[in-house]
């Protein structure tokens, strides 16, 4: 099946991110309209695809991981203002014929991410 998904894991505390918010916005001529605004369940991940059937189409799309939020809520001491405070991942949809999947390795002072399966 043709979807969007995406998880968080908090490498920091070797942890899912639960409860960490994510927008999704599609881009098209430099306008972003927000698709999708979710927490992760206690997986760390979106409890449905972001983008899935009809919807899933080929474009220019940003997801916005709300890090410092989610620190913040575990009790993390961060510096104001906070070293990452929104990680926004570009990316683009080729062919929505595949699976994409968009995961965010995080700590309050780092990130990762890459297409994964």
């Amino acid at each position: 099946m043709t979807r969007l998904t995406t998880h968080v894991l908090d490498v920091s505390a070797g942890v899912p991110a639960a409860g960490m918010r994510i927008e999704l916005h599609a881009s098209a001529n430099s306008v972003a309209r927000v698709l999708a605004d979710v927490r992760t369940n206690s997986d760390g991940r979106c409890p449905a695809p972001l983008l899935q059937g009809d919807d899933f189409r080929a474009g220019r799309y940003s997801l916005v991981f709300h890090v410092s939020e989610y620190f913040a809520a575990r009790g993390v001491r961060l510096p104001d203002p906070p070293f990452l405070d929104r990680v926004v991942v570009e990316f683009g949809i080729a062919d929505p014929s595949s699976h994409y999947h968009v995961p965010l390795l995080v700590t309050p002072w780092s990130y990762s991410t890459y297409r994964g399966s």
